[in-house]
Formats: C-alpha cells, sequence, structure tokens
C-alpha cells in the first residue's frame, strides 16, 4: 500500500485494469493487479534488501503493461536499479525508463 501509494501521488500512477482479463467488479482488478508477482517481489526486496543493492527478478511470464509501468515508476521513486529478466528479456529499470525503450 505504502508504494502504490507513492507512486500515485508522485507520479500520478493509475492501474492499467486492462491488463486484468478475468471477469471480476471493476473494483477487484485494481486488487488483482497488486497481486502480480513481480510486484510482490519488488515490495519484499525493497523490505529486505539495503538502498544500494540492485533487485533482481526471474520470473517465467512476459511482464505486463501495467507491472512494467510501476516498475519504471518505483525505479525512479526509490532510487533503486531493477533488474527483471522475463520470458523474453531482461528488462533493466533505473532512473524511471527501461532498457527495452518500452519495446517487450
Amino acid at each position: 500500500d505504502e508504494i502504490d501509494s507513492r507512486i500515485r501521488l508522485e507520479e500520478g500512477y493509475v492501474p492499467d485494469k486492462k491488463e486484468v482479463l478475468l471477469d471480476i467488479e471493476e473494483e477487484e482488478k485494481e486488487n488483482a493487479l497488486s497481486r502480480h508477482s513481480e510486484k510482490m517481489a519488488i515490495a519484499f526486496a525493497l523490505i529486505n534488501t539495503s538502498d544500494d543493492m540492485p533487485i533482481r527478478i526471474v520470473k517465467n511470464l512476459r511482464v505486463c503493461h501495467d507491472c512494467h509501468h510501476v516498475t519504471k515508476l518505483i525505479s525512479k521513486v526509490y532510487g533503486r536499479e531493477i533488474i527483471v529478466r522475463d520470458r523474453t528479456r531482461f528488462h533493466l529499470f533505473k532512473d524511471g525508463s527501461c532498457s527495452c525503450k518500452d519495446y517487450w
């Protein structure tokens, strides 16, 4: 909740609910997005690692658009380098941008 509040306040984040393919109420779609594995892994890493340590995540699926956008915002707001290996490529998030230049 703290991360979500911070990126909404500081960067104007609005969840991309079209990424949720489940047939659920609109209010539940935000909750479903917040439970994506990479978001939970980033939150865990922010709590349990030092500020100067890069965050590394490996997943076997492709990163969704919303998670990609959120990871860029978190890298900017928290000043952290985040490396995500998804099904197709490595993403290096730093200072609010990604090495893939938003092509993934």
